[in-house]
């Protein structure tokens, strides 16, 4: 009786564990708090960088007064159904971002929009309403 009891005692620890360490990157997830959905920017500069990565890809643009900007977008899972591809941008491209930006100031912002050096525009630079806001019901 006593092994049944520890064995089950193991199981059970076992099974406690699995649950706590699966809901680790649902925590880890930040929320869209961080940025002013009822604003946006335009900013016109050049890409440093294009990091195509999970769970959020990011551009870092230097604007013509030197201010870098880290851009977040969405995953790339979902970018390539909106029709990018992970060449979309190099370093040195020229392009105009629109971003909802950090709300604390730092030169940071969450994308809705970017014109290409084609002219070809990515994104929607006039969403209906803040993106990933929870809406009353």
């Amino acid at each position: 009786m006593k092994t049944v009891s520890k064995a089950m005692s193991a199981i059970s620890a076992l099974l406690a564990s699995a649950v706590l360490c699966s809901g680790g990157s649902a925590w880890a997830h930040h929320s869209f708090a961080m940025f002013d959905q009822n604003r946006q920017v335009s900013i016109a500069g050049t890409v440093k960088a294009f990091e195509w990565t999970n769970p959020h890809a990011f551009i870092e643009l230097e604007a013509p007064d030197g201010k870098v900007w880290s851009v977040e977008l969405n995953s790339p899972n979902n970018l390539v159904r909106q029709g990018w591809k992970r060449t979309a941008l190099k370093p040195g491209d020229k392009v105009t971002v629109v971003l909802n930006p950090l709300r604390d100031g730092q030169s940071g912002g969450l994308f809705n929009a970017v014109t290409l050096p084609s002219g070809q525009v990515l994104g929607n630079a006039k969403p209906t309403g803040p993106i990933n806001v929870p809406t009353p019901q």
